[in-house]
């Protein structure tokens, strides 16, 4: 990147800081590094809204939401991950879970990565856009606080109570399978004529007729060992992770029902499933929304996870890093997402609840980076394979581009990290109308370039 180009994305307020927490572990402080994993029932209770039903409330309880995460204690500061069947977690929230885990695990925030897997039909988390509603002229209720800090509490909770039976890691396992008939981009072409109609259930046969388009047909699995004991497995895949949902269900939807049957052939493994960089990629090219989808795409899942699993290649570990990138996507600069526009939509009792939520999540990402809100961008090197955090719903070019910056090496991204920010498309994305076609993007263009120089700096820095 040239000095003057640098200059003025900085100027813009489009570069962030760097952050380098943590030294070199050498090879014989390697065998020092000792997991322990933890979970915990994070099932909302029914009358809790969802955003699949534009967070009226649940009426039923389909099946239990878990959290599941994992603790690395050694030389360094420790590290601690934990994916949580929830929607999203944002601004506040979001800190709420990394502080209180850290202080659990006697670390830093920076080095706890909280992901959710992104179901629907599950609950979402933004406190301030909470509080913004309950100051509103109408009200409305998004989520329960209490609910969510009894949850925060019990995973602390969790996590020392499994410090106690921490076991040493010796080797880092990656495996990966393809998957096919599951993922599909948001991006269609119809003769010349670009749009991103292609959502999570899809009807229309022209669209389900067209190529699935960019997405990562790999599903990757990272593996913990002690000796030759599997410890733990992480499996990730880029999939919005959505059938059929909207009816009131409270779900962990098809990755719920593929954990478990995994849980069942494979007992000796604790499994964690994460989702990718998915922002534009969905099930919709195969997911015509009826309740049949479901358990075929969890068969679909399952047996990648299992592929990637016998697939899995051991290396000694003899070496963790961990870098925090700091970066700054900047709020909207449309009219429509001004602090006065977005204040007056959210006192108008004309729109309904759904709507403004919305607008209150909106206002909610604006007075963070009013403050000068930065994202935190995490990776945790493991010699062998690196395991990356994004924030919110960043497209599936981030996790490739991500990729090809260590081609030898076996790079796991994470995307839905901190969600304040929605969508990130590409810069071409916009240039296709993303935005306007779907809206719920709080960020201004120029992202790529944020994420590209960010994702270049941990990887190759």
């Amino acid at each position: 990147m040239s000095l003057d180009r640098r200059q003025a994305l900085q100027q813009l307020g489009l570069l962030g800081t760097t952050a380098l927490l943590g030294q070199q572990v050498t090879a014989a402080d390697a065998v020092g590094w000792k997991l322990s994993t933890f979970q915990l029932d994070v099932t909302p209770p029914v009358g809790h809204p969802l955003l699949g039903i534009s967070f009226s409330p649940s009426t039923t309880l389909l099946d239990p939401l878990e959290a599941r995460g994992f603790v690395l204690t050694g030389p360094e500061p420790a590290l601690v991950v934990i994916s949580i069947d929830w929607c999203e977690v944002r601004n506040d929230a979001f800190h709420r879970w990394r502080d209180v885990l850290a202080a659990a695990a006697g670390t830093t925030p920076e080095r706890v990565l909280v992901h959710t897997v992104h179901q629907h039909d599950a609950p979402y988390f933004d406190l301030t856009a909470q509080k913004l509603l309950d100051a509103s002229k109408p009200g409305g209720r998004m989520l329960d606080p209490s609910f969510h800090e009894d949850c925060v509490q019990r995973a602390a909770m969790a996590l020392r109570a499994s410090l106690a039976n921490r076991i040493p890691v010796t080797h880092i396992g990656v495996g990966q399978a393809k998957i096919e008939k599951l993922a599909s981009s948001r991006r269609v072409d119809e003769n010349g004529k670009v749009s991103f109609r292609r959502y999570s259930r899809c009807t229309d046969p022209v669209l389900q007729a067209l190529p699935d388009g960019q997405i990562d047909p790999w599903l990757k699995t990272i593996s913990f060992w002690n000796d030759s004991k599997p410890l733990l497995g992480l499996s990730v895949y880029a999939c919005h992770p959505m059938s059929y949902y909207g009816g009131g269900e409270i779900s962990g939807d098809f990755p719920n029902m593929a954990r478990k049957l995994r849980d069942t052939s494979e007992p000796r493994l604790f499994q964690i499933y994460a989702s990718g960089c998915c922002g534009d990629v969905t099930a919709g090219k195969y997911n015509d929304g009826s309740k049949g989808n479901r358990p075929l795409f969890a068969e679909r899942l399952a047996g990648g996870m299992a592929r990637a699993w016998a697939d899995t290649r051991r290396h000694p570990l003899k070496s963790i890093r961990f870098r925090n990138e700091q970066m700054i996507l900047p709020h909207s600069e449309l009219p429509a997402m001004s602090e006065a526009v977005l204040q007056e939509k959210l006192n108008n009792p004309a729109f309904p609840i759904g709507t403004r939520a919305q607008i209150a999540l909106g206002l909610s990402n604006l007075k963070q980076h009013a403050d000068g809100h930065h994202i935190d961008v995490p990776m945790i090197d493991f010699g062998p394979a690196q395991l990356i955090l994004l924030p919110a719903e960043s497209f599936v070019a981030y996790q490739l581009f991500a990729q090809e910056q260590r081609p030898d090496s076996f790079v796991v991204t994470l995307g839905f990290g901190e969600s304040a920010p929605g969508y990130i498309p590409t810069n071409q994305a916009y240039k296709e109308g993303f935005r306007e076609e779907h809206g719920y993007t709080w960020n201004r263009p120029g992202a790529e370039d944020v994420i590209q120089l960010t994702l270049k700096k941990l990887l190759l820095g």
